[in-house]
């Protein structure tokens, strides 16, 4: 009932940026608000919280890890969800993943959300 379509990953020096976006679809999207976030999994580990934003974007998320360094954002005339990622660590490789939660509350639990993007892939050198 949502699709979900990323970009924006690729390789990067250390304390380097780079922005990915989602674009979001779907008539359940459409009809219900949402929470739009950010996974990532590094190989060999576990997936794991970054960011969300709810719908009126009162309440925004970030893990500890990324405070001060990634921005999260979004555009509902767009069904969009970007991600602004400062200040790169090797640390931040990982596959990115857009997700949705259909309602209202925000959630930083993979099993909250209901929709998943295919990921995009994050690498930073040193």
């Amino acid at each position: 009932q949502v699709q979900l379509v990323e970009s924006g990953g690729g390789l990067v020096q250390a304390g380097g940026s780079l922005r990915l976006s989602c674009v979001a679809s779907g008539r359940t999207f459409s009809r219900y608000a949402s929470v739009m976030g950010w996974f990532r999994q590094a190989p060999g580990k576990e997936r794991t919280f970054v960011s969300a934003v709810t719908w009126s974007g009162n309440s925004i998320y970030y893990a500890d890890s990324v405070k001060g360094r990634f921005t999260i954002s979004r555009d509902n005339a767009k069904n969009t969800v970007t991600l602004q990622m400062n200040s790169l660590k090797p640390e931040d490789t990982a596959v990115y993943y857009c997700a949705v939660d259909v309602g209202t509350i925000l959630h930083m639990h993979e099993s909250d959300y209901d929709y998943w993007g295919q990921g995009t892939q994050v690498t930073v050198s040193s």
